[in-house]
């Protein structure tokens, strides 16, 4: 796709780069509304990156200045993170879903050496060796890279349309990726008349070739034993139902078929539910299972920041599996052991 593509009927997407980052670039769209036009994500905040935005509002024959109001699918930073931005140079609102704004609002709050212990006590308790868990200790940065983003000003009420004059855009709420993820179901005619309901914008919830990342939601003062991929898996279902004609993601590609990607996606975890469990026919820390589940690449190639996100995602198919009564914690292991129930 080029750098502005117009998908017809008042929607064009901007591919907005994702510095050092394999991914490359955030699918950003400009959809008109009787207002102005209204973003929804805006991509990383990185000079480049906006320089790119604002170069591609131009080639769609409007400006930063003009834009009315951004959507954010979840806070991700290669989603929010020019928000501010953007609302600085126009007035535009910001909408998000509750949980995730209620993330933001955490993170703003959270000092960074908040952070660094309890991600230094979570990795310790799932069995992380003391080499991967001494950086943590070590690091106490005054700023981390995504600390204070944009707070959103609108709550994205699931169910609901948003106020967009002139268009029939409906917010779905499709927990998993992160707790507050939504996709937006454009509840018009394809301008290309493909068979099937409107148009999907699905964030990060439905790409067409990467499964996305489903780890654990963390928050250091919420106790709460979520279950991130029973939630997932839940929504999948939901958005399949929709039956979109086209879904609009935010990374890659546009593609036809929701359904059948979504069927590919829940035969995908199954699968690896039951890799899982094979693998747990003696008892393993969320660290060990890491190590020995299959990832793109070889666990001893895998970086320091990638093998956490990697133990986070093991432990949330741990929980589903727990949850589902096809795994259990071993009684007085430390650290805490799983098991397949036998």
């Amino acid at each position: 796709m080029p750098a502005v593509y117009d998908h017809g009927g008042g929607v064009r997407s901007l591919r907005v780069p994702i510095p050092d980052n394999p991914l490359g670039h955030t699918l950003v769209y400009v959809v008109d509304t009787d207002r102005g036009p209204v973003l929804i994500d805006t991509g990383w905040d990185d000079p480049s990156s906006w320089d790119t935005l604002a170069a591609g509002l131009t080639a769609c024959g409007t400006s930063v200045a003009e834009i009315h109001g951004v959507v954010v699918t979840h806070h991700h930073p290669d989603h929010h993170g020019l928000s501010g931005r953007v609302r600085e140079a126009s007035g535009a609102w910001i909408a998000m879903h509750a949980a995730d704004t209620a993330v933001v609002r955490r993170t703003r709050q959270a000092r960074p050496e908040r952070w660094f212990s309890y991600m230094t006590a979570k990795l310790a308790a799932a069995g992380a060796p003391e080499e991967h868990v001494a950086p943590l200790r070590a690091a106490r940065p005054r700023a981390l890279p995504g600390l204070s983003p944009a707070l959103p000003d609108r709550d994205i009420v699931p169910g609901e349309l948003l106020d967009l004059p002139g268009r029939r855009l409906r917010a779905i709420w499709t927990p998993g990726h992160t707790p507050g993820h939504v996709c937006l179901h454009l509840e018009e005619t394809h301008p290309a008349r493909l068979p099937g309901h409107g148009r999907l914008f699905s964030g990060d919830h439905l790409l067409p070739e990467i499964t996305p990342h489903i780890g654990l939601y963390e928050d250091p003062d919420d106790a709460t034993v979520t279950d991130p991929l029973g939630d997932y898996l839940d929504s999948l279902e939901r958005v399949g139902r929709l039956a979109p004609a086209e879904v609009l993601p935010a990374h890659q590609h546009p593609f036809p078929d929701a359904a059948a990607r979504v069927r590919e996606l829940l035969a995908h975890h199954e699968t690896r539910l039951t890799d899982l469990l094979t693998l747990l026919a003696e008892p393993l820390t969320p660290w060990q299972l890491a190590e020995r589940m299959e990832w793109n690449r070889p666990w001893a190639d895998i970086p320091h920041g990638s093998r956490t996100i990697a133990v986070s995602e093991a432990e949330s198919h741990l929980r589903r599996l727990v949850k589902a009564g096809r795994a259990e914690a071993v009684p007085g292991s430390d650290p805490v052991t799983y098991a397949a129930v036998q």
